[in-house]
């Protein structure tokens, strides 16, 4: 009898278990969309009790939880007093780390510590040195999801604070250099990728309001990546100028010269900084061809070629250099380096060999850059009035616009040149008194095509 009892008393107590946690459940459910409705009108402070309550008691029934307490808690930090604001970080710290913990396929590891290491930077809790480690561990052990501009750049700025505090040295500085603009790369070019396909469906003014969304995130990123690279770039400053890059590569040649990618990385960068006069350069250059005889190895070839004043040579390891690469837009890089060759030279060639690069890839934004300043740089030779030498500037500038659209990454650059460009181009009183509106100038020079006049 006592059994009986006690086994049914065992059974109540499971049901009222059972009870309990349904009603929890309930109460959590009931919460999630309480705080959930107050975080979508931005009403955060109303947020943060049902928030807290679901997060304590119920962390794993929503995702919810961590993307839209991320925005209470910032928030908080944000309108807390400064004694305060530690606790907040802490708690938002906390949700980053358990958003791993109890949805770690929708957090993925590289954006929770970027996110982490943000929140602490921005409210100086953080040092170089952490900043650095943190998101070194991010972008080696989650390449793929690293893809934060700021962070991109914050990780390459703090290593280059470190370098010049004397406690990381100058190869780590340029592997980090080589690491981050190619990743740069790799992202901008999912975004142009975006805006490649749709682009011509904004200008028949066919999009639909989703892809009119997607295409304003793609240019914004695009955009963003641009202004990071410029600022990397600046930051990397004088460290890789030629009185640097030579005694780094003669000291660490004879240990690298069997790795293939740090030895096309130091020829790139030679190339770049225009460091080809010195011995160390043609060293690099034919290891460079003896490990892998690349269409960039063939292009340094070419450019020796044409500082020993061999044209016909180096014409020749141009077209090799074409010929080898099977990537369009590698192909597209190594015809728009060539054209910047032959820019203070032949313009026609420079301008068939960026059209060529353009025809190898439509979102070449540079090779339209330097179409436009091969055009007006033209302008004295292309006409007979100083009305039709100036109009040259129009069609500079219409070239120029294009490059910001096809690669919005290159926007802030693309927009300075065609404002200069513009600003030389005959204004409305020239146009007036010239009788030139809505006419067409023809260009005879090596230019050709022509130009529509701008109504009054």
């Amino acid at each position: 009898m006592k059994k009986k009892l006690y086994l049914m008393m065992i059974a109540f107590l499971g049901m009222m278990g059972v009870s309990n946690a349904q009603a929890q459940n309930q109460e959590c459910m009931t919460n999630l969309s309480i705080f959930s409705e107050h975080v979508k009108v931005k009403n955060y402070d109303a947020a943060y009790e049902p928030w807290k309550m679901v997060y304590e008691t119920c962390p794993d029934v929503h995702r919810a939880i961590y993307s839209y307490g991320e925005r209470i808690l910032k928030d908080k930090i944000d309108k807390a007093p400064e004694a305060d604001k530690t606790a907040y970080i802490d708690e938002l710290m906390g949700v980053y780390d358990n958003s791993r913990k109890y949805f770690e396929s929708k957090f993925p590891l590289a954006g929770v510590i970027i996110d982490k290491t943000l929140v602490l930077q921005e409210n100086k809790k953080i040092s170089d040195q952490e900043i650095y480690d943190q998101l070194h561990k991010a972008f080696t052990e989650d390449k793929a999801n690293f893809t934060n501009p700021k962070a991109l750049y914050m990780y390459f700025s703090s290593l280059v604070d470190l370098h010049n505090a004397g406690s990381k040295d100058l190869q780590s500085v340029f592997d980090a250099y080589d690491d981050v603009t190619e990743k740069i790369e790799v992202e901008n070019k999912k975004q142009i990728d975006v805006i490649t396909k749709l682009l011509p469906k904004e200008e028949a003014g066919t999009l639909t309001s989703r892809e009119k969304r997607t295409l304003k995130v793609a240019t914004s990123y695009s955009e963003a990546f641009g202004t990071i690279s410029g600022s990397i770039d600046t930051k990397l400053g004088q460290l890789a100028e030629c009185e640097n890059l030579i005694p780094l590569y003669q000291k660490s040649f004879e240990e690298k010269k069997g790795d293939v990618t740090w030895v096309k990385r130091a020829v790139g960068r030679m190339f770049s900084k225009d460091c080809t006069d010195d011995p160390m350069f043609r060293k690099l250059f034919e290891a460079q061809l003896a490990l892998e005889p690349s269409a960039s190895a063939y292009m340094y070839g070419g450019a020796l070629k044409i500082k020993a004043g061999d044209s016909s040579g180096a014409i020749a390891d141009f077209n090799k250099a074409v010929e080898l690469e099977t990537d369009n837009y590698k192909k597209s890089d190594i015809l728009y380096k060539i054209a910047t060759i032959y820019r203070n030279g032949s313009k026609s060639t420079a301008r068939n060999y960026a059209q060529k690069a353009i025809d190898a890839n439509s979102s070449n934004g540079k090779a339209y850059l330097l179409i436009a300043s091969l055009y007006a740089g033209s302008a004295n030779q292309c006409g007979t009035t100083s009305f039709e030498k100036r109009a040259i500037y129009w069609k500079a500038a219409d070239m120029a616009r294009r490059a910001g659209r096809v690669d919005p990454s290159l926007s802030s650059r693309a927009n300075q040149s065609a404002t200069s460009y513009a600003a030389k181009a005959p204004d409305k009183t020239m146009i007036f008194n010239a009788g030139m509106a809505g006419k067409t100038v023809t260009f005879s020079c090596w230019v050709g095509g022509s130009v529509k006049v701008p109504n009054l």
